[in-house]
């Protein structure tokens, strides 16, 4: 059983949770609030798991009405709401730091319903004790984990940070993917990571991230398989179930071939 993180020695005026989630998705639109796992969405499921962490956490989304029901879905499980651009997603997030005062934040994304609580622990942990302005996980060929299909890891970003990535950069694709400008640009900002997990580390044939309704289909089979054998799972039987299941790596590859990061 997983040891939460000491509280007292966690900095709750700096640390926050920022899950971002939209109902727009291109490839997949409302992926994140349909019934994913016994009428429970992969939202539901993350929002839950987040709060396991005793972080103050909000849900950043956007002020599109389609994303009513998103709201809807946090108030259910008494996690704030911040409400910005669409597009613009360095932004939502820079004002709702802001107006929550977290200057570190730990960013969530709401498409990845196997998201490792040890690993965000860790990350947690470590981010405490370091000056660095971004902390994340590496894998082979230190490539970041946000680059990767794996789905397992968050990041970790400082809020003077990003509000210097926005001041130096006017790009769109900067603004749209709110830390990629920070760690493609380690000599403007002092950018570290943890590696990952060894047993997934040279792994080219996972996919658990979800962007397709071939991936909610997959995954929706794994999380309902896994979780009846061991509710409490985490990396170690994820890949142990996968490894059993040849036949299921074969369809990630095929979708990790479809959707190139």
């Amino acid at each position: 059983m997983m040891q939460l993180i000491e509280m007292n020695k966690i900095s709750m005026n700096e640390f926050g949770i920022i899950l971002q989630a939209r109902s727009g998705s291109t490839r997949m639109p409302e992926k994140v609030i349909l019934p994913f796992y016994q009428e429970k969405s992969i939202l539901d499921l993350l929002l839950e798991k987040v709060k396991k962490l005793g972080l103050p956490a909000v849900l950043a989304t956007t002020i599109n009405p389609s994303d009513d029901r998103i709201c809807a879905l946090a108030a259910k499980h008494d996690v704030p709401v911040f409400r910005g651009s669409e597009n613009d997603v360095l932004e939502r997030f820079i004002q709702a730091a802001r107006q929550f005062g977290f200057s570190k934040i730990i960013r969530v994304c709401a498409d990845n319903p196997f998201l490792d609580l040890a690993g965000m622990q860790n990350l947690i942990a470590e981010f405490n004790n370091s000056e660095a302005d971004y902390l994340s996980f590496h894998l082979a060929g230190n490539k970041p984990s946000i680059l990767t299909h794996f789905g397992f890891w968050t990041e970790a970003v400082r809020l003077s940070a990003l509000e210097k990535a926005r001041q130096l950069t006017s790009e769109q694709l900067y603004h749209e993917h709110v830390t990629n400008f920070i760690y493609r640009n380690p000599q403007l900002f002092d950018v570290q990571f943890i590696p990952a997990n060894p047993l997934v580390f040279s792994r080219t044939d996972i996919r658990m991230t979800l962007d397709t309704p071939e991936d909610f289909e997959i995954q929706q089979k794994i999380f309902a398989a896994i979780i009846k054998e061991n509710p409490n799972f985490a990396i170690p039987e994820i890949i142990l179930w996968l490894d059993n299941h040849p036949e299921i790596l074969v369809m990630m590859k095929k979708e990790i071939f479809r959707n190139q990061k």
